[in-house]
């Protein structure tokens, strides 16, 4: 999907507080912009064709072996990756983040291909599963994946939002040792650089071995690579959400008349309204309080009256209340 996602700030000029974006904001970025600024020379040379040097460098974070990470450009590029290796007939629980669908669609099942090692269950199957799941903020525990991991031939667990949250998630190390599962993270998302596209893959050695025979030359750029090993050295950068804040923010927008609040386990939540649309509600906000919400009506299997936010400061999220309170009042008269 190229459009219709959150963040679509570049479509207005004058929103002063985007809540359609499930990222950390208000952090700063400059020493990560400063270290880039010192190496101007490395826009005048081509990457490395595989990004090695940050692979070893996730490796040893996670005291796994290089072998086992993939590096790409954002947790996208990841997604099409393995649908693309693997072809499998996929099982997407819904809503959910819809480019598992479209890579998905892109790669129909060719199970044939492959030679993955196999779960106990249908060996043609690829499920995946988000974790914390977009947009609901919900996470799988840890009983349900086991589950899952033996009824599938293959689980992708798309761990974008693994620091967005505190329940528990599995790590790394344990999701390397398992030859049908495969794990996504987003550099994006823990460190807060959208812009920079930068995520990786890890998996045990037999599922990336397949997956690095697609990969395309250079596509993480020089950039992006020395950021990545910057970021690495630096944990007081990670994205670290005001969880108790995103509870007081839902608790108080579910005392609005007419909103409905799924319960979350991040700093994102998502919404429904009973009597009016997002999309009436997302240009109300945002041509008359500079806010910008996510219209989450094109996620499969929610409605017109769905919108999903994330958490501000809690100035911010007080006036994104009292707005919606005025929404619904104006159109209730």
């Amino acid at each position: 999907m190229i459009e219709g996602h959150g963040d679509d700030t570049y479509k207005y000029h004058h929103i002063k507080c985007d809540f359609s974006s499930n990222i950390c904001v208000h952090s700063s970025h400059q020493a990560l912009m400063d270290h880039l600024a010192a190496h101007p020379e490395m826009v005048s040379h081509y990457p490395e064709p595989e990004a090695w040097s940050l692979e070893r460098m996730i490796a040893k974070h996670h005291d796994i072996e290089p072998k086992q990470v993939i590096v790409t450009s954002g947790a996208t590029e990841a997604i099409y990756l393995i649908a693309q290796t693997f072809g499998r007939q996929p099982v997407i629980p819904t809503p959910t983040f819809s480019e598992y669908e479209d890579a998905c669609r892109l790669f129909p099942c060719s199970a044939e291909k492959t030679d993955t090692n196999s779960g106990n269950g249908e060996s043609n199957q690829m499920l995946w599963l988000c974790n914390p799941n977009n947009p609901t903020g919900e996470v799988y525990d840890q009983l349900y994946i086991n589950r899952k991991m033996a009824e599938y031939g293959l689980v992708v667990l798309d761990l974008s939002y693994e620091n967005y949250t505190d329940a528990f998630v599995m790590s790394p190390r344990w999701g390397c040792r398992i030859p049908y599962s495969i794990q996504i993270h987003s550099m994006t998302k823990t460190y807060g650089v959208p812009g920079l596209r930068l995520g990786y893959i890890t998996a045990h050695e037999s599922l990336t071995r397949q997956i690095r025979k697609h990969l395309r030359p250079w596509s993480v750029s020089s950039l992006a690579i020395e950021a990545g090993k910057f970021l690495l050295q630096h944990d007081e950068l990670i994205c670290k959400p005001d969880l108790q804040e995103a509870r007081r923010l839902a608790v108080n927008l579910a005392q609005i008349p007419g909103i409905e609040v799924t319960p979350s386990q991040t700093n994102f939540m998502l919404c429904r309204m009973a009597h009016h649309t997002a999309a009436e509600l997302k240009d109300y906000l945002a041509y008359n309080h500079q806010m910008l919400i996510r219209d989450a009506s094109n996620f499969r299997g929610l409605t017109p009256q769905h919108f999903r936010i994330a958490s501000q400061t809690p100035p911010e999220n007080d006036a994104l209340v009292d707005a919606i309170n005025l929404f619904i009042t104006s159109r209730n008269e």
